[in-house]
């Protein structure tokens, strides 16, 4: 939209409530500020300079924490409601746990596990070491031995 007293792009846009009419107007920020600052007005261009004052207020709001890697404020994913990049968990901790509380109750995932999860360290060792077993015993054509591997995974996948 262009600016009504010149040719340049309109940044402020201006409603003026008078009783129960309505005037908008489309300005850059030069003619907004002569518009603003113009003596002729009386009591309506106060309140208008108030006004812009007050949205000039509003966007200066400070964003919070942002992420070092992509830039990201904290006022930004809220508004978007998506991170910029991995980092974001790290750089908005703080804000995020109050919020993730409120929404699942708890911050920390407490859901269902895969069933061929190993339930302890010492078993997903040796589940890895009985799958390359596995492999090998396969590639050796040795399929007796690698049937009894094979059932001592189900095993431990199982539980």
């Amino acid at each position: 939209m262009k600016c009504e007293r010149c040719p340049k792009q309109a940044t402020l846009h201006i409603t003026e409530v008078l009783g129960d009419r309505y005037e908008e107007v489309h300005l850059c920020e030069d003619c907004a500020k002569k518009y603003l600052g113009d003596p002729v007005k009386t009591g309506a261009a106060t309140k208008k300079a108030a006004a812009v004052q007050e949205a000039a207020e509003e966007a200066a709001v400070p964003t919070g924490p942002a992420c070092e890697v992509c830039g990201l404020s904290y006022l930004e994913f809220r508004n978007q409601g998506r991170f910029g990049c991995p980092h974001d968990y790290d750089a908005f901790e703080a804000e995020l746990l109050p919020l993730l509380e409120s929404i699942h109750g708890d911050v920390r995932h407490v859901g269902k596990t895969p069933c061929r999860l190993p339930r302890t360290q010492g078993a997903q060792v040796e589940l890895t070491a009985l799958r390359r077993k596995l492999q090998q015993l396969v590639t050796e054509e040795n399929y007796e031995e690698a049937a009894r591997v094979r059932d001592r995974i189900k095993e431990l996948e199982h539980g």
